[in-house]
């Protein structure tokens, strides 16, 4: 794109996240000289989210935002600002302060959390998604309150864990047999089951909230759990609700179908972040993910397709990392489709690894305190390089010399 059509082009970013916040730098990165509008919905400046849960919830640090100088940039910050709608056809956003027109429009709305049904306006009852939600919880931790967390997923982790290191007495209530269901195979999962009672917490498993009262939670089963306070991670869904009657491509899930791109299904409007998904030609399917380092990575394709440099098509490896119960997890990969486990280490252990492959190529690592093979295993995968198993399976043996 030439510079004079760039000054002509105005770009809108409808979410002040990180998918959004990189969308800009990345756009100033790639010499985008237009000007870059970024709207956000909280009124804080744009932060991080991951140390909500650990540093920012502990009172070790006031808040996370971001490291960018926005005025330095040329991006026009509106904070505080909610979306209402979309009208494409007038290239318009709808505004709780008016519309904003736009050329290139890119959504970063990222999801919100579920509620728990039926604990709408009870007392003490919280989620952890904001910084308005962590310093809300801040003083829950710092009276040692009695605490149930419902869902035993990665953020019900996390937040048991800070609550365990602030004295809390916490109780950990999750539907399924074990916990991250759904996210893990149960054989992987299963070790981690016993992190929770080594570490000092309750874990319920086959329990199933049935009301949240003040100062109680009350099972299906009839049992009744005291808790001053009940914090809520049963999961997230994409902010695309304002995209009601825009004509833009949903999901089941809520989710913008973007291209392998990352474009919408409407002219000149990206999506990127945890709002949309997008199709993996290494997986053969459809992903969306609900993690930091998707929206770190898609928005230099954003940035790439609107400059119109064309960075080729979106389809990373998807990588996260969870710090609970004095153990740092990462994940790298896509282990739904593999046909085969390696485990390196005993599960037993404090550290150790499994490994999925799919035809004896690496498609997934889940790693505990074994960063290394994280490392080198994510190279592997986004190689799909061919392991030797028996090397593989040896946790002495560097994952890089168990090359096939």
């Amino acid at each position: 794109m030439s510079e004079q059509k760039q000054t002509q082009r105005r770009v809108v970013v409808v979410g002040a996240g990180m998918a959004g916040v990189q969308t800009a730098v990345a756009l100033r990165e790639q010499g985008f000289t237009g000007p870059v509008t970024l709207i956000g919905a909280e009124p804080h400046q744009p932060y991080d989210r991951p140390p909500l849960s650990k540093a920012v919830l502990l009172g070790k640090a006031e808040d996370s935002a971001f490291d960018v100088d926005f005025e330095d940039l040329g991006v026009e910050l509106r904070l505080g600002v909610d979306v209402t709608g979309l009208r494409a056809a007038d290239h318009e956003v709808d505004t709780e302060a008016g519309p904003v027109a736009y050329d290139t429009l890119v959504i970063a709305t990222g999801a919100h959390p579920v509620a728990l049904p039926g604990s709408g306006g009870v007392p003490g009852v919280h989620l952890l998604r904001t910084l308005d939600d962590a310093v809300r919880l801040g003083p829950v931790l710092e009276r040692r309150h009695t605490v149930v967390v419902v869902g035993a997923g990665w953020i019900g982790a996390e937040f048991a864990t800070a609550a365990l290191g602030a004295g809390c007495a916490v109780t950990v209530v999750e539907a399924a047999d074990l916990p991250l269901a759904g996210t893990l195979p149960a054989e992987v999962a299963a070790p981690m089951a016993g992190w929770y009672a080594a570490n000092g917490a309750e874990l319920l498993t086959h329990a199933r909230v049935d009301a949240v009262e003040p100062g109680r939670v009350l099972l299906a089963d009839g049992r009744e759990l005291p808790a001053e306070a009940v914090v809520v991670g049963i999961g997230a869904r994409p902010a695309t609700g304002w995209l009601a009657g825009s004509g833009i491509a949903l999901d089941p899930s809520g989710a913008v179908t973007a291209d392998d791109r990352l474009r919408t299904s409407l002219p000149d409007v990206y999506a990127v972040g945890d709002c949309a998904s997008f199709p993996s030609a290494r997986y053969g399917e459809r992903l969306l993910v609900h993690h930091w380092d998707n929206a770190l990575q898609g928005p230099r394709t954003v940035a790439a397709g609107i400059t119109g440099a064309d960075a080729g098509p979106y389809d990373p490896v998807p990588y996260f990392w969870s710090e609970q119960f004095g153990r740092f997890v990462q994940y790298a990969g896509h282990h739904a489709g593999a046909d085969e486990l390696l485990w390196r280490g005993d599960p037993a252990d404090e550290t150790w690894s499994a490994l999925w492959l799919r035809a004896g190529v690496p498609v997934a690592l889940l790693t505990v305190g074994r960063p290394r093979d994280l490392a080198q295993g994510r190279k592997l995968i986004e190689a799909a390089t061919p392991i030797d198993r028996a090397r593989a399976a040896d946790p002495s043996v560097p994952l890089k010399a168990a090359v096939g």
